[in-house]
This record gives structure tokens, C-alpha cells and sequence, in this order.
């Protein structure tokens, strides 16, 4: 259960980064809601995550889920362009966040 509030809070991540963009230096009311409610939710599940993984595994982890997740929501979105070597190296993320939930009978 640990692991799901960590993904969780790592898909509410991306939408507070996404969402403190829309802010535009906090200028923008919606925006400024929507980043409050993603900001709280994030930090809750990752809060809850906690109870039974690491720490540094965690952060580690959640801070993954949100870069994957908002280069991809740029490249998709934005029509952001990226090359082999910023994709490859964002693959590396995504196996190392891998392993540690393979690994994740180990951590607890």
C-alpha cells in the first residue's frame, strides 16, 4: 500500500511542477489553486509512503516519477523535442526506479 501513496504522490508531483508553471510567477488565481491542491496531495501520499520505505529510497523515487512524468507531459504536450542522450539517461531513471521497487521486500 506504501508504494502505491508513493506513486501517487509522485503523479501529484507532476501536476504541481506542471501546474506552478501555469502560475506565471503567481499571478494566476486558478493556476494557484490547482498548485496548492497538488502540493498538499503530494506531500500527504509521500508522507504516508514513508511509514515503511526509506527515506532516501522515497525521495529518490518520487523525485524520478516526476521528472519521467513531466518530460514526458512536455514532449507530449509542449511538442518538446528531446535527443537520444537526454532520453537515454531519463531511461536510466526509470530502471533505476524499477529495481528499487524489485528490490523493495529488501528496504522494508
Amino acid at each position: 500500500m506504501n508504494w502505491i501513496a508513493l506513486l501517487v504522490a509522485g503523479i501529484m508531483e507532476i501536476g504541481w511542477v506542471i501546474s506552478l508553471k501555469h502560475t506565471e510567477g503567481f499571478t494566476k488565481f486558478i493556476p494557484i489553486l490547482f498548485y496548492g491542491f497538488f502540493g498538499f496531495t503530494s506531500a500527504f501520499f509521500f508522507s504516508q509512503s514513508l511509514k515503511s520505505i526509506p527515506m532516501g529510497i522515497a525521495y529518490a523515487i518520487w523525485m524520478g516519477i516526476a521528472v519521467i512524468g513531466i518530460t514526458v507531459f512536455e514532449s507530449v504536450v509542449y511538442q518538446k523535442p528531446y535527443d537520444l542522450i537526454k532520453l537515454f539517461f531519463l531511461s536510466l531513471i526509470a530502471i533505476g526506479i524499477i529495481g528499487l521497487k524489485l528490490i523493495g521486500g529488501n528496504l522494508e
